[in-house]
């Protein structure tokens, strides 16, 4: 163990390559075991995120050993094995709902499962059961997982958020749970599934269980007084059942930390607890810490293997206790960290130990993200591993305090790390006063040690000092001008105007700029940070009077030296200026995209003139140098533009982020990039030197190591920094396409963030803290902010005025309305009156319903002031009393005296008097109108009376507005039209009038909003018809929308009209794609040819191929050819479709009585030449018909087919598709003959053949074999070259098919002399179709021979002997026993000694292969040997039955001997392993031109042969039984050997 654990530094797994030192990513929070040390004590592993990282901590000090990669989400829980000599795998559980099993050592995952349906809150591995994971739930389900036998059980003891589980150390079936609300539980998970105790006494979460590490409950001393207060309890349980087992009964005790600041121990014998320890309020260095602060504790509890009468705790700042339960008296704690700052700063969080060589360890994690080891014989901090929060933006190594590496990170810290320490390799100091925000940009001051600037996301730019002895309470300065966006850059550099004053004593040598987002560059001046900072464009302006718009900065440099300022653009151009009034002496117009990174060279190299490089890298993958040396010689008054670079760097395959040259070497630059690598370059070769992959993420910064000339130090998005050897590196270059492909992958496998989790307060859930900064993982960058800055801004300018707009209007309504006598608000307007137009009522005052043929009468329109109207029409006397009230309020009126009081009664004379009466007979008869419920003819009063906007307003509000008040409101004015159209768009989404709505949106202009409205609620058409006739042709929009619709009709199954979709948006390959979905012939067919017009010709012809075959299937060979007429590509095919036709035919003419297909086939009215071989008539056919005239033809077309390969058949092969895949083998055998190539020619023939055979079809094979070689294969062999042995084989083989098929035909079709051979006929060929069905191993599949010999049964039983003999007369009458004697004479070729005994070398190997299987399958399943004795008995009476048909023997005999081969049977692992050794070096023996080709069964054609009987020549029997008896050793080949032998 102590071997493998030395290697300090570089010690590394097999993770990231050798020799990487890494700070990485920080644990999670709030999980109650999310970290744990492997039993042997060499790797400590945590879960930071979604990943875990693995610290190899068997030496002195940690070092990284590698990552656990493959969960989607946040890891919630994880374990060690700690069962001996599992010790390196390991399980963890995710909020994506799974649990993942890991081998550490190879860092791959062993095996996954998802059995929770609610986020899995702990996981922990049973210590005592080694496959035996328990993990529990947020909704309170346990589920136990035992993974070697795939076998899980579930429990739900309590309906409560589960926070932490423990198996039991000593129990294997006990497993102790704590809940959120402070229950503690113990479950028993074997057969009784009980709860055997409910531990109440907490009051909030309970944070993490411990067991006792011995069993038993003997008493500690200090306990006793807590247990004789009661000691008649011992036999009374309090909360739950006594369970009689005894081994539980022994008991075990139980520690418990909660968030209510206890630590409780319980018995568990006797359900109780027996101590309570009170959390201490540690004094901490700021003063003690006021322990009725809840919120931020976390109070877990380890329980160390070595020390029994100790427990370890966490409690409120960050301290760590031990206690010491055997000690009397209150205080039973110690303090671990003796010295000043070895303590966590924040909450503790996990606690795990192990016994290391004589010492015992213990780990911790904390919200401070500092991992720290203990020794607990010293109570001292061993080591102690800093880790990061957030993205890694920036990296700085000071240039006065050499290996001083400054890191900026996105959870709002700087880490000051010094690399060259020896004590502590990762010595580290974090600073985070009032930073606040994701670090984007550091810059350490060129002369003053520990001066370091930092910018941050929030635009704000300070200054720390790193050295100062306080520095951790010391917060930095900070300049009181801020930035807008995020700050990308700091550079220290000369003062320039107006910092540059007269007294140069007053002013600092150097000043610190600053480049943020919004595209500005600031100076500060360090002196005054307080004081403002100055917008170095004023200067640039004034010194080159400029009068355009200059561009948005995103980069700053300037040249080590402190002449010449180099400026980076958005729009991708670099300008270099002249120190001190910035001068501008060129242009770089290079890179067209924003720029990221500007890096000058240095200046201390034996090649002056190198100084004058500048290396740039923007979001474009290519890095170009340039060489200014030129430029600041010329002395020209106007500035240069640059076009051509002096060097360029390609192979990123995406933006890069930052450069660094390396201060060691002339000319060498290394790049980070967002492909996920970093690369060296030699720039005067542009030449890749080195290619490093170990990121998990997107590289964001870089820096060469000032004091190591073979190190770098990267940061990424995956909130790491490695540091790695150049010279240790396997890549030299970027990877390209399928990597690069994969390294995005891996990054996408990286948490989705859901925003919602920034809210959660810091005590709630089991932390999900990490998720701010992966939040807007690219928010920093500088290519996002640019785009936010750029064009979608403006949009939400237009956006903000206008809500402004609509907001004065709302200001002005509503004070005019409420200035007005009647208060609208108070009325409540009826809802139909929205939809339903006023409807005409009769009588005014009561609400009626006019009657269905009252409406249909022609009615008086209704008064618009009915009130006034009806007090004129009242009695004479009170008429003229109206005119005496009139002419004496008239008459004061004049006298300027106030309105006499009774004309408030008479409001209708408003209508005489003045406007203020007026506007009150108005808002009188409009009170009318609402009450019964007219609002349009209130509006038409309002309009009158000149309010109109508080009556948009007010209908607005309460969803009235309708086309004639929106028709109206422009008199208001424009920006009140404006507001109530948007408003009436609302209201008539409200009532899914969204086609309406859109209409209006497009009155006012807004036509991108419109055509969004109808989008989102799927009228497509119609915003497809408003975008074309609205928008520019080439607006993207009108695209997306066609994309959009497509996708939406694809998923329908609209096919046609999604192609016309993307037809529209002018992809024509989509449009194809989509077509050919349907798969039918006549789609098929319509995409061929759309993709034909559009010029899409190899996708047109694949699916004109698909096309023709599905035409094959339905036999129309007319409609094929046409579909593949068209390609030239697809002519092979036209041979082979019009062969498949010509060889159809030719068998169905063959076969007449084949039951008729329900589609009759449509075949050419082609002229054949019947009397030519059959690859002859083809031949003919190919060149008259399909123009195959000339050789190069020929040729273009055998080349076409000899590309393809078809897979070998098998007895699953559709029978079609098996004849087009012998018309394919045939086509090129007559290529080939018409070519003269006649190996090739008998090696196409050849597969044609075995091919049938191979599928199991034997008659089909016969035919094949007759037709093409009705003669036999003698005059193919005189056209071989005999010295070609290949061919030569091949031709041995074709023989033999041949003479195999003649063979069955003599036997199928003996002379009917004897009916007592017709009989033997019948049995035999039934038993040999068993011996064929039982024998494996034939070098053709089982199957094959079994069809072919089923056949012989059907043909050979005796109903259908007359109808065989009908079908095959012509063949059989013919044959006298003369000419079947030369037949069978020729079956000699079958009868080969080296064949038979490679077969039968085959038919072991087949034979051990399936009984290894069947072992193996056994094992998995294992069940009893239940399945192998039924197919002992079925095989057996198989045999008994055809055994009694085939010989005069009883059936007990073979049947013994049957029980003899069964018995055999059961053979060891070691045994069987061996015999497929020997076979397979018994096989490798034989020469591999047998091997080449395949040959039919030997040992059948003797058994066929011999059933012969006296038709077969004597020589021909013997050889025959020869073969069998020497190589008939399988069982049915041995049992028909002896019935032939006897």
């Amino acid at each position: 163990m102590a071997a493998t654990g030395t290697g300090t530094g570089t010690g590394m797994g097999t993770g990231t390559g050798m020799g990487v030192r890494a700070l990485p990513a920080s644990p999670n929070w709030y999980s109650s075991r999310c970290s744990d040390v492997s039993s042997d004590g060499r790797l400590f592993g945590f879960a930071a995120r979604h990943r875990i990282c693995l610290l190899d901590v068997a030496a002195a000090a940690p070092t990284f050993y590698g990552e656990l990669i493959g969960h989607t989400d946040r890891i919630s829980a994880f374990a060690f094995c700690h069962c001996p000599g599992h010790g390196g795998l390991c399980a963890s559980s995710s909020d994506d709902g799974s649990v993942k099993i890991w081998d550490s050592g190879s860092l791959s995952p062993v095996l996954e499962y998802s059995l929770h349906q609610n986020a899995i809150s702990a996981l922990h591995w049973s210590p005592l059961v080694k496959d035996l994971i328990v993990t529990g739930d947020e909704k309170g389900v346990i589920v136990c997982y035992w993974h070697n036998r795939n076998d899980s059980q579930q429990f739900f003891p309590e309906p409560r958020t589960v926070f932490c589980l423990t198996c039991s150390p000593h129990h294997e079936n006990l497993v102790a749970i704590g809940y959120k609300d402070g229950m503690v539980v113990i479950i028993d998970i074997s057969r009784k599934r009980e709860v055997v105790h409910r531990l109440r006494g907490h009051e909030d979460e309970i944070h993490g269980l411990a067991w006792c590490p011995v069993p038993g409950e003997e008493r500690l001393p200090a306990w006793q007084d807590e247990l004789q207060a009661a000691p008649s309890e011992e036999g009374k349980v309090p909360n739950g059942e006594l369970t009689q087992d005894t081994a539980t009964r022994k008991g075990c005790y139980l520690a418990s930390g909660s968030k209510d600041q206890t630590i409780r121990i319980w018995s568990c014998s006797r359900g109780r607890s027996v101590m309570t320890l009170k959390l201490p309020p540690t004094k901490r260095r700021g003063g003690a810490v006021d322990p009725a602060v809840k919120e931020r504790i976390w109070l877990t509890v380890h329980w160390p293997a070595g020390h029994p009468s100790d427990i370890l705790s966490s409690a409120f700042g960050g301290e760590l206790l031990l206690w010491n339960l055997t000690q009397p008296g209150k205080r039973k704690w110690t303090l671990l960290g003796s010295s000043e700052g070895q303590n966590h700063s924040r909450i503790v969080f996990n606690l795990s130990s192990v016994k290391h060589q004589d010492r015992e360890l213990l780990f911790s994690i904390s919200m401070d993200r500092d991992v720290k080891c203990w020794d607990l014989s010293t109570l001292d901090c061993s080591w102690t591993m800093p880790s990061l929060g957030g993205f890694v933006y920036s990296l700085a190594f000071s240039p006065v305090d050499s290996g001083c590496l400054a890191v900026g990170v996105g959870d709002s810290m700087i880490r000051v790390w010094n690399t060259l320490s020896i004590n502590n390799i990762y010595d580290v100091k974090t600073f985070w006063q009032s930073i606040k925000s994701k670090v984007t940009a550091l810059s350490w001051h060129p002369t003053k040690e520990g001066s370091l600037a930092f910018g941050t996301d929030d635009g704000k730019v300070g200054i720390f000092d790193t050295l100062s002895s306080s520095a951790k309470n010391k917060p930095p300065q900070i300049s009181s001008t801020y930035h807008k966006k995020t700050v990308y850059t700091l550079a220290w550099g000369p003062p320039t105007p107006p910092l540059i004053s007269g007294e140069e004593s007053e002013q600092p040598s150097v000043t610190l700029y600053s480049c943020a987002g919004e595209g500005i560059v600031f100076q500060h001046n360090p002196w005054k940070l307080n004081g403002e900072a100055n917008d170095i464009n004023k200067v640039i302006r004034d010194t080159n009077s400029v009068k355009h718009k200059l561009p948005a900065r995103t980069e700053v440099s300037w040249k080590p030296d402190g002449k010449l300022l180099a400026l980076g653009n958005e729009d991708g151009s670099i300008e270099i200026f002249q120190a001190p009034n910035l001068k501008l002496l060129c242009t770089i117009q290079q890179h067209h995209k924003l720029i990221n990174a500007i890096r000058w060279h240095h200046e201390h190299g034996t090649q002056p003139e190198l100084s004058y490089l500048i290396a740039s890298g923007s979001i474009n993958a290519t890095i170009y140098v340039h060489n200014l040396k030129s430029v600041v010689e010329n002395s020209s008054e106007n500035p240069l533009t640059i076009t051509e670079p002096f060097r360029t760097l390609a192979g990123h395959t995406a933006k890069i982020t930052s450069l660094s040259w390396s201060p060691h070497h002339e000319g060498r630059l290394v790049s980070a990039c967002y492909d996920g690598t970093a690369q060296v370059w030699d720039v005067m070769k542009e030449e890749p030197l080195c290619n490093y992959r170990g990121h998990q993420g997107r590289l964001l910064s870089v820096q060469w190591s000032p004091v190591e000339p073979d190190c770098v130090y990267t940061g990424a998005d995956d909130f790491s920094v490695h540091k790695w050897h150049i010279s240790k590196q396997e890549h030299t270059r970027p990877p390209q396409g399928k990597k690069s492909i994969e390294l995005e992958k891996k990054r996408s496998i990286q948490p989705k963030v859901k925003a919602k989790k920034k809210k959660k307060p810091v005590g709630k859930s089991p932390g999900k803290q990490d998720a701010n900064d992966a939040m807007n993982g690219d928010e920093s960058m500088k290519e996002m902010l640019l785009e936010e800055n750029g064009v979608s801004d403006h949009e939400e300018e237009k956006e903000a005025q206008e809500a402004e707009l609509a907001d004065k209007v709302s200001v002005t309504v509503s004070r005019d309305t409420s200035s007005s006598a009647c208060d609208y608000s108070s009325f409540s307007f009826p809802k139909s009156s929205v939809t339903q137009k006023a409807a005409p009522v009769k009588k005014d005052p009561p609400k009626e319903k006019p009657t269905p043929d009252a409406s249909l009468k022609k009615r008086k329109p209704r008064s618009i002031l009915p009130f006034s109207t009806l007090m004129d029409h009242r009695s004479k006397e009170e008429l003229h009393q109206d005119c005496l009230r009139l002419a004496a309020c008239l008459k004061t009126k004049d006298n300027n005296e106030d309105v006499s009081p009774d004309l408030k009664d008479c409001i209708h004379l408003g209508l005489f008097t003045d406007r203020d009466a007026l506007h009150k007979m108005i808002d009188m008869e409009g009170k009318h109108h609402l009450e019964n419920g007219h609002a349009e003819l209130f509006q038409q009063l309002m309009l009158w009376k000149g309010d109109m906007k508080g009556v948009l307003q007010a209908a607005a509000e309460r969803g009235q507005l309708t086309d004639q008040l929106v028709a109206m409101a422009p008199m208001v004015g424009y920006q009140a039209w404006v507001w109530t159209v948007e408003a009436f768009a609302k209201q008539l989404c409200f009532q899914e009038q969204y086609v309406k709505a859109a209409s209006h949106l497009l009155s006012i202009h807004k036509v991108y909003e419109a055509i969004e409205l109808l989008k989102v609620n799927n009228f497509y058409r119609e915003a497809i018809v408003m975008a074309k006739a609205r928008l520019r042709p080439e607006d993207p929009v009108l695209k997306e929308l066609y994309t959009s619709w497509a996708a939406l009709l694809e998923k329908d199954g609209h096919y046609s009209m999604a192609a016309k979709c993307y037809l529209g948006a002018s992809s024509p390959y989509d449009a194809v794609k989509v077509l050919s979905k349907k798969g039918d012939v006549a789609s098929l067919k319509t995409a061929a040819e759309l993709a034909l017009i559009s010029g899409e010709e190899e996708l047109s012809a694949t699916l004109s191929l698909r096309c023709a075959q599905d035409l094959l299937l339905s036999r129309n060979w007319v409609g094929a050819q046409e579909v593949l007429q068209q390609h030239k590509t697809l002519f092979g095919q036209r041979l082979v479709f019009c062969l498949n036709e010509l060889l159809c035919s030719c068998l169905s003419e063959r076969n007449p009585c084949e039951r008729k297909s329900p589609v009759p086939p449509c075949y050419h009215s082609w002229e054949l030449n019947r009397e030519a071989p059959f690859l002859d008539m083809v031949t003919q056919v190919w060149q008259n018909v399909l123009g195959m005239d000339t050789t190069e033809k020929a040729t273009c077309a055998q080349e076409q087919l000899g590309r393809i390969e078809h897979p070998p058949s098998t007895s699953n092969t559709h029978p079609k598709q098996v004849l087009f895949h012998i018309s394919h083998d045939l086509a090129l055998a007559a290529l080939s003959c018409h070519l003269g190539v006649w190996d090739e020619a008998v090696k196409r023939i050849l597969g044609a053949v075995s091919r049938s055979f191979d599928a199991g079809n034997f008659t089909l094979m016969q035919e094949i074999c007759s037709i093409i070689l009705p003669e036999g294969c003698d005059d193919l062999r005189d056209k071989l070259d005999s010295t070609n042995s290949q061919s030569m084989d091949a031709c041995r083989s074709l023989e033999g098919f041949v003479a195999y098929r003649q063979l069955y035909d003599l036997w199928w079709n003996s002379p009917r002399d004897s009916l007592g051979l017709q009989k033997a006929v019948l049995g035999p060929s039934e038993q040999r179709a068993l011996e064929q069905s039982c024998v494996s191993g034939d070098p053709t599949p089982e199957e094959t021979v079994q069809s072919a010999a089923e056949m012989g049964e059907n043909l050979c039983s005796t109903t259908e002997v007359s109808k065989c003999e009908t079908q095959n007369g012509s063949r059989s009458d013919s044959v006298d026993v003369a000419d079947r004697q030369s037949a069978l004479k020729s079956c000699q070729v079958l009868l080969s000694e080296e064949m038979a005994a490679l077969q039968n070398t085959q038919r072991d190997i087949a034979e051990v292969q399936e009984t290894l299987a069947e072992m193996i399958r056994q094992h998995q399943q294992q069940r009893n040997n239940l399945q192998e004795n039924t197919n002992g008995n079925s095989q057996g009476s198989n045999l008994e039955q055809s055994s009694e048909t085939e010989s005069d023997k009883p059936g007990s005999d073979s049947n013994q001997m049957n029980c003899k081969d069964e018995a055999k049977q059961p053979v060891t692992l070691p045994e069987l392993t061996k015999q497929l050794l020997n076979a397979k070096q018994k096989l490798a023996e034989f020469p591999d031109n047998l091997k080449v080709f395949p040959f039919p069964d030997v040992l059948e054609c003797c058994l066929v042969l011999l059933h012969l009987g006296s038709q077969c020549p004597p020589e021909l029997q013997e050889q025959a039984l020869a073969l069998l008896r020497k190589h008939g050793g399988a069982g049915v080949y041995r049992k028909a050997a002896r019935s032939f032998s006897t």
